[in-house]
């Protein structure tokens, strides 16, 4: 079979695509025009490089294809199709075939010239709304950078819409790593303090990466040039700088998207909203970002208002609080007072049923009382036989004090 590059280049990827001419190329693939034979269209063909034995490379390579299938949304780039190409049977290559934007990409635009601020709203607001969607997902893109983002034409004198692509190096978040503890993956200008690091990254991690990118767009340049090393410390010692001619509020924007502790950076939801409000400001200014609410613990309920201390407002607050009427007392006095409360509040049968054994206890207190405190009838005292007057008058006194 002949396997060289002018017979592989006629022949139609994966049965069905003839590819055209390179529209763009990276460490991992080439994107191609192509044209479906089978639906007649024209498409960009993802071209990966040859299946290689770094087991996270092509974990990498199918990753992509199981996200891109998943996502729909205006700014993202639609995926159509994905196979493997087997032209070269010892070399087989995944491929993808997605929409055939009609457009450059941020960067050849940059190249031309600096973004105006309505021009770098409707770039921004489109990202920061594929991100809320994809974070939405759990997926970071963990690569945003000029050259993924595509510009296309939607009317004419109108600024050109933006569509984020290229997920070969998103990662699920909370899911298995697809790279070794303490490496870098994505493109060192653009990398997040926290990428540059080696550490576990967030949704913040792209909020960061695109605010460099909106910083290039108004200075024309990269922020943090150099080698990969370079660039990747350069971030950690400085701030990016924003230059005095830029606007206050797009200043601020931009510097807290790039704010060093990834907690001080805003939602991609916020950060779309603060850029849709430049879209319709005179003066193209950005709104404001949503301030995190502070999370407060509910109040205790509120004792009841005190009335008026006449006769009429304290059996009112007695209803609403027993113990509001009257000074705080303990033991016996309380226990009483909240008793008596209680008495008042109960049915009319219930308080009479209350009466009745009440008194009943009280009768049965009383009738052990008596017997326990009425003294017993002294017994009569013998006396000894007396005869004569002496004899009559000890009888007569005898009888005088029996009961």
């Amino acid at each position: 079979m002949d396997t060289s590059p002018d017979s592989v280049a006629v022949d139609l990827v994966g049965g069905r695509y003839r590819l055209g001419e390179v529209i763009g190329r990276g460490g991992m693939a080439s994107v191609y025009t192509a044209k479906d034979e089978n639906l007649g269209r024209d498409v960009a063909l993802k071209l990966f490089a040859p299946q290689s034995a770094d087991p996270d490379e092509f974990r990498r390579q199918e990753a992509e294809i199981e996200l891109l299938a998943t996502l729909n949304h205006p700014s993202l780039v639609t995926l159509f199709d994905a196979g493997t190409d087997s032209r070269i049977p010892d070399e087989p290559r995944p491929f993808l075939t997605m929409e055939l934007v009609d457009g450059q990409d941020l960067r050849a635009r940059i190249r031309h010239s600096t973004l105006s601020l309505t021009e770098l709203a409707v770039v921004g607001a489109g990202v920061a709304d594929a991100l809320a969607y994809v974070h939405a997902l759990g997926i970071i893109h963990r690569d945003i950078k000029p050259a993924n983002i595509l510009l296309v034409p939607v009317r004419p004198g109108e600024p050109l819409r933006p569509k984020l692509t290229d997920f070969g190096i998103a990662r699920i978040m909370d899911g298995t790593r697809l790279t070794a503890a303490g490496t870098m993956v994505g493109t060192a200008a653009y990398l997040s303090p926290e990428q540059a690091r080696g550490a576990d990254l967030g949704r913040a991690s792209d909020i960061y990466s695109l605010g460099l990118v909106m910083l290039e767009c108004l200075k024309g340049e990269v922020e943090y040039p150099g080698s990969a090393v370079e660039s990747a410390v350069a971030r950690l010692h400085r701030a990016p700088a924003i230059p005095h001619t830029v606007p206050a509020e797009w200043a601020q924007l931009i510097r807290v998207m790039t704010a060093l502790d990834p907690m001080d950076r805003p939602a991609a939801a916020d950060l779309e909203v603060a850029l849709r409000q430049a879209l319709i400001s005179p003066q193209s200014l950005p709104g404001p970002l949503a301030e995190e609410r502070t999370r407060v613990l509910p109040a205790p309920p509120a004792r009841p208002p005190l009335l008026p201390q006449n006769d009429a407002g304290t059996r009112a607050l007695r209803v609403l609080d027993p113990d509001a009427a009257a000074p705080r007392r303990t033991g016996a006095d309380s226990f009483a007072s909240r008793t008596v409360s209680s008495f008042r509040q109960a049915h009319r049968r219930t308080r009479i049923v209350v009466l009745l054994a009440v008194l009943a206890v009280l009768a049965v207190t009383a009738a052990a009382a008596v017997a326990i405190t009425t003294p017993e009838a002294p017994a009569v005292v013998p006396y000894p036989a007396v005869t004569g007057s002496l004899g009559e008058h000890l009888e007569q006194l005898q009888k005088g004090v029996q009961p």
